[in-house]
């Protein structure tokens, strides 16, 4: 009688109810079930994990916008100045980075003279007589000589001039492997100073911005965000002319 009574009416209680039974006691004929109702419970750790992937993926990119950065920075100030540092690089790779000794990376060669700095362009006539000889004609001041010696040998242009009363010839050097690699750590050394440069623009306007007082720390982050982006714009044309000046000096352009 039990056994029926506990499978025609306390089972289907059991399970319309979804319990799971801990004690059937008997009592007074009676048969007591003392139970644990189980509620269902969602699993959200794949919408968690989603939400992740979404904003490991979600572009990190920042709109830059100028006239939400004019608010707290002068947009076309930072610009120059970025500008100004990667143009005085490509100054300095056309100056000093030359693979053959052109009369170019002569003409700006300093040379003191009287307590003064002169260009050498400014103290003889420089000719290229052809590809392997430059020469540089002191006819109207010849007094400059010795001075103008003594910078061609501390150029570290690695030329070796010849003195034939006021003219001196200059062998062009054979290009080498070792002065390739030589200008190339030259090349590096000077990106190294355009890129910090640029760093330290981002920097100086990003601690202006955080000592600005009456705005809001949302429009500081914000414009902060913008000012990294602006300025990594540059770096990353700076690391470009750089990459592309390094390719050309060992010889490994395409």
């Amino acid at each position: 009688m039990t056994t029926r009574l506990f499978g025609r009416i306390i089972m289907p209680i059991i399970i319309n109810t979804r319990t799971i039974p801990i004690n059937l006691i008997r009592g007074s004929g009676k048969l007591v079930s003392t139970s644990v109702t189980l509620s269902q419970v969602r699993n959200y750790a794949k919408s968690k994990d989603r939400g992740k992937d979404k904003k490991g993926k979600g572009g990190g990119k920042v709109e830059i916008n100028p006239t939400v950065m004019s608010e707290l920075v002068p947009v076309e100030k930072i610009k120059e100045r970025c500008l100004s540092a990667i143009g005085n690089m490509k100054e300095d790779f056309a100056k000093n980075l030359s693979l053959r000794s052109t009369t170019g990376a002569i003409d700006s060669l300093p040379v003191k003279y009287d307590g003064k700095s002169y260009e050498l362009q400014e103290l003889a006539q420089i000719v290229r007589k052809n590809p392997k000889t430059i020469v540089i004609n002191f006819a109207s001041f010849p007094q400059v000589i010795p001075d103008a010696l003594k910078a061609i040998y501390n150029s570290g242009l690695n030329l070796n001039p010849q003195q034939d009363g006021t003219t001196l010839y200059v062998p062009v050097p054979k290009v080498t492997k070792e002065h390739r690699e030589a200008l190339a750590k030259n090349a590096k050394a000077m990106y190294i100073k355009c890129r910090d440069t640029v760093k330290d623009i981002q920097n100086e306007y990003i601690k202006k911005t955080k000592k600005q007082n009456g705005v809001s720390e949302d429009l500081v982050f914000n414009v902060n965000k913008q000012i990294s982006a602006l300025c990594e714009q540059y770096l990353e044309e700076a690391k470009n002319v750089y990459n592309a000046k390094h390719d050309e000096l060992l010889g490994t352009g395409k």
